[in-house]
Formats: C-alpha cells, sequence, structure tokens
C-alpha cells in the first residue's frame, strides 16, 4: 500500500511513507513481551519494576476505565532514541490555521510525524524557507488506533508513575473512536479519557502524596494552558484585524514578550518557582506553537460535560462520542458547542 500510493503521489511522498513504515516496523520489532523482561535477569531491576507497574495500568484501564482489552501495552521496547517520533507542525506567518497533510485510511491531520529528528528538522527548515512558523515536537508515543499492538517504550516508561498511566489511557482511548479529518476532536477526547482515568487511578491505587502532586500537577498545567489559549486568542484578533502586514509583525512580536513576561511571573509567584515549563520557552515561538496547543485541548470541557450527561458511566459515554464521531465535522463541531456553550465564543 506504501508503495502503490507513493508512485500516484510523487518521489517526495515516496520517502516519507518509506520512513514512515521502516520505522514503525522497526520499533515493533524491537518490542518484547513483559513476561519476556521479567524472566531476564539481566532487566534492571528498575525496569522491572516500572513494567510491573505498567501491567496493573493496562489491565486497569481494561477493567475500570473499558478501554480495550488487547495486546496493546503488553510488550517493551527500548528505541535508543529520546522520543518515539517528532512531530512536525506549521502555520502561517501570521495565521493560526495548521498546514494539514492527508494519509490513506487516517485521512488528513494537523502534523507530520517523522522517526528521525534530522527528517523532522529537514522538513521544518523547508517550510521555514516557505515561510511557515514551525514547531517540531518530540512525542513519547503515537496510536496506530489499534491496527498493532502499540508497545510501552523507553520513550515514557520511565516517567513517574501518574504520568505513564495517564499516557497509556490517552494513547487507547484513540483505539475506542477516531473521526478522520479532525484532530481536535480525537485529541480532546484522548485528553478527557486520561483526565478521568487518572482520577480513577489515583481514588483506587494512589497514596496522599501522589494525589497531592497530581492535583497540584493539574492545577500548574490549567494555569499553562489558559496563559497559553489567552495568547493565542490574542494571535487570532491580530491576525484578523484589517492592520497592515507589518502592523501585525509587531503586534505578532509583542504578544510572544507579554507571553514570556507573564510566565516568569506565574512560575515565580503562583507556582513557587517550579520550573517545570521552561523548556516551552527556550526556544523560538511562533504561531505554530500555539495553534498546536490548542489541538489538545479545545474541545475537552465538551467531552468532560458529555461524560458527566451520561452519569460517569464510561462505556455510554464512548457510545456518544462515536455518535459525535460519526457525524460531518460541521454537525459534529456545532454538537460540541452546545455541550459547551463557552467555547463558541471563545474560539
Amino acid at each position: 500500500m506504501v508503495a502503490v500510493v507513493g508512485l500516484l503521489a510523487g518521489c517526495s511522498t515516496i520517502g516519507y511513507y518509506n520512513q514512515a513504515a521502516q520505522g514503525h516496523l522497526a520499533l515493533m520489532a524491537s518490542a518484547r513481551p513483559i513476561a519476556d523482561w521479567l524472566a531476564d535477569p539481566a532487566t534492571p531491576d528498575e525496569l522491572r519494576g516500572r513494567l510491573l507497574r505498567a501491567r496493573e495500568i493496562r489491565r486497569f484501564a481494561a477493567e475500570a476505565l473499558a478501554l480495550p482489552d488487547n495486546g496493546s501495552y503488553t510488550a517493551y521496547a527500548d528505541l535508543q532514541r529520546p522520543a518515539a517520533v517528532w512531530n512536525v507542525f506549521a502555520t502561517p506567518e501570521l495565521s493560526l490555521a495548521l498546514k494539514t497533510w492527508c494519509y490513506p485510511v487516517l485521512g488528513c491531520a494537523g502534523y507530520r510525524g517523522y522517526f528521525d529528528r534530522a527528517d523532522a528538522d529537514a522538513m521544518a527548515a523547508e517550510l521555514q524557507g516557505q515561510g511557515f512558523d514551525v514547531n517540531v515536537a518530540p512525542v513519547p508515543a503515537y496510536s496506530t488506533l489499534g491496527w498493532f499492538n502499540d508497545p510501552l517504550l523507553n520513550t515514557f516508561i520511565y516517567t513517574p508513575e501518574v504520568e505513564l498511566a495517564r499516557l497509556v489511557f490517552h494513547e487507547l482511548s484513540h483505539q475506542v473512536v477516531y473521526a478522520r479529518d479532525d484532530t481536535s476532536f480525537n485529541e480532546s477526547f484522548a485528553t478527557a479519557v486520561e483526565r478521568e482515568g487518572v482520577r480513577r487511578w489515583l481514588a483506587a491505587h494512589g497514596d496522599d502524596r501522589q494525589r497531592a502532586a497530581w492535583v497540584a500537577y493539574s492545577q500548574r498545567r490549567a494555569d499553562f494552558l489558559a496563559l497559553l489559549l489567552a495568547h493565542r486568542r490574542r494571535l487570532g484578533e491580530i491576525f484578523a484585524s484589517g492592520a497592515t502586514v507589518d502592523e501585525k509583525r509587531a503586534a505578532k512580536a509583542a504578544v510572544f514578550a507579554d507571553l514570556r513576561r507573564e510566565y516568569r511571573l506565574l512560575r515565580d509567584g503562583r507556582w513557587g518557582g517550579f520550573a517545570g515549563y521552561d523548556r516551552f520557552f527556550e526556544r523560538r515561538l511562533g504561531s505554530a506553537h500555539l495553534a498546536a496547543v490548542g489541538a489538545y485541548n479545545d474541545w475537552v470541557p465538551a467531552f468532560e460535560a458529555l461524560l458527566a450527561a451520561s452519569g460517569g458511566d464510561l462505556p455510554t459515554f464512548y457510545g456518544r462520542v462515536r455518535e459525535l464521531g460519526a457525524l460531518d465535522k460541521p454537525t459534529r463541531t456545532a454538537a460540541l458547542q452546545k455541550l459547551a456553550p463557552q467555547l463558541a465564543q471563545a474560539r
């Protein structure tokens, strides 16, 4: 299928699909069942403990969250690199509209993934040469939507327990429902599931320290997202205005200067010096960084409202989300706005 698509679409597409196929097959070939790692005396004790906990999280996902009970996250692979893939996001210089790429079977998405950082950087440079703002983001895991048994990876196995649970719940939720050509719908749904999943995991298996840490993490994350989304709205207003190109560029620069300043105030004040988000600001920021943030969070309040309307019953919730996923995109968007009317005003 990859070869046929490549021949139809041109040489550049052949190269992209080849790296995608080879990268994924190499990842799958590196995976071994958790039981094999646990039986291997060469497995480090720390990894052994992480895998045991991951197995409990995987069982909880199926039994308590009604997420797919299959071979995903029952094997482990060490990729010998810090990310599973690097996603390239791009927007025009004076726009928040993500450039989309379309793929067979999966439809269109607002990013392009690469298994090699150099390939991602090369694409980023090409897009920047065309005048796009670009964000190259390392991604610890990705979902094959149930087509393959996605393994646990070294890129996230050593994260704190709650973060590991969050990621597994998020990626498994992509196997529940997937709407073609609607990144915001898919990612916001997965984010809503991960949040509810972590809440239930901590209620069943967490201790007071973990619960307090999660509350603090969630508050900081909410603060950070609110900060980014507020400045994204400012950018949107500037780009939609009748100002000249030079005026828009100047206003855009001022927005990012304000973003950095307000972040420092938040970090050194409300957060008491917590610097966990500093890395985000260590690079040159552009529209693509704020547009990408929205893709993962825009519709979370709508999905949380739908979960509440489902009485907190996850199978009922999933059924209603599948119904939304089957709608055409304009109808789906209108339904989501009805679930959380405040979003219609903010978008």
